[in-house]
């Protein structure tokens, strides 16, 4: 039946056609992310997984979600769309793994104003791709067109990743102690946190993201500046079932160095670290420079170049490096536990190379 005024779904902003077009584009970047536990094809009301399929012994379960920030903000204006479906698998799956627990499945939410599938599909192509370098399954999403909530051209971004760990191997361990060692694995470059200062001292440096980088070459700045957050997943849990040395592990997100790190140490103990230790990357000495910020604004904002960082006994500092980088990282031994009645907190020596 048809109303006297003739208005249908599509005049009001939603395109159901172009959501069932999405659909078919994307299926087959959903289907390679396929692993042990997750079979089905995505269109159906929920996503199955079989965690009996993965063999676990005693497992427990870890969830993690997490956006990309103010990050797509800069996305949308560069008009570059594939890397942050890369990030936003990296911002729940590095939640997980510093766990211990291998991630099984993701689902992602999209939410837009009026939907492009080409965007969309650049968007779940990272996704999928994410999903991969991180050995888990996309199991299912939600794409929501919403008039009137979003500009055209604008959109957000939502991830949900579950893993498993076998009891005995959940992290961190009560064993950190005093004169444990921090190995620092390095970053890709800002990853996806501080953003909305990012994007201040652009504003403020006169430069569009189509313009050259000032600090890598052969870039525009949006590029340079968008850099995929790492995924250090599978490095990760290949040193841990190699040696089973790690202690305890902190993703390096907001706050940075000072509000990360003590997350996973108990208390009356801190983190003293070593900041001439790190190799910056020219990006944070670009921000820096033109933003003005001192040190102490960095460390608890950014990076600063290492990602994540990794705490083991003395005794197994060099072969736990020696196995990161053999899987591919950058390892820097960054600092140690140290005795501290105020602890914990991070506690800084030295002087980033900017």
């Amino acid at each position: 039946m048809n109303g006297k005024n003739g208005l249908t779904y599509r005049d009001a902003g939603v395109d159901i056609d172009a959501g069932n077009a999405l659909v078919d584009r994307i299926k087959p970047l959903v289907k390679a992310t396929r692993r042990i536990g997750a079979d089905a094809d995505i269109g159906g009301f929920g996503g199955l997984f079989d965690l009996a399929a993965c063999k676990f012994r005693d497992p427990v379960l870890v969830a993690a979600n997490d956006g990309v920030g103010t990050k797509l903000a800069v996305a949308i204006e560069a008009g570059i769309h594939g890397f942050v479906g890369i990030d936003l698998v990296a911002m729940s799956v590095n939640d997980l793994v510093v766990q211990g627990a291998e991630p099984l499945f993701f689902l992602d939410y999209f939410a837009t104003g009026r939907l492009s599938v080409d965007t969309a599909t650049e968007v779940v192509a990272g996704i999928a791709e994410g999903c991969k370098m991180a050995g888990c399954a996309l199991i299912g999403g939600e794409t929501a067109e919403m008039p009137g909530m979003y500009k055209d051209g604008d959109y957000d971004l939502a991830g949900f990743a579950v893993g498993a760990v076998e009891r005995d191997g959940v992290l961190p361990r009560n064993t950190v102690q005093a004169g444990d060692v921090i190995l620092g694995i390095a970053s890709s470059g800002v990853h996806s946190n501080g953003f909305s200062l990012v994007r201040k001292i652009v504003e403020l440096s006169g430069l569009s993201y189509a313009d050259p980088s000032p600090f890598s070459a052969d870039e525009t700045l949006g590029a340079a500046l968008t850099v995929p957050t790492r995924i250090y997943v599978k490095p990760i849990l290949t040193v841990q079932k190699e040696t089973g040395a790690i202690k305890a592990l902190a993703h390096i997100t907001g706050g940075g160095f000072v509000d990360n790190i003590p997350r996973v140490l108990p208390e009356g103990l801190s983190a003293r670290v070593d900041l001439s230790a790190v190799k910056v990357p020219k990006v944070f000495g670009w921000l820096a420079k033109v933003g003005g910020l001192d040190q102490a604004e960095l460390v608890r904002t950014f990076n600063c170049g290492i990602g994540m960082i990794a705490v083991v006994a003395p005794e197994d500092a060099d072969r736990v490096a020696t196995a990161l980088t053999a899987a591919g990282e950058t390892v820097v031994r960054f600092g140690e536990m140290v005795a501290d009645p105020e602890g914990p907190r991070t506690l800084f020596e030295g002087a980033l190379a900017l």
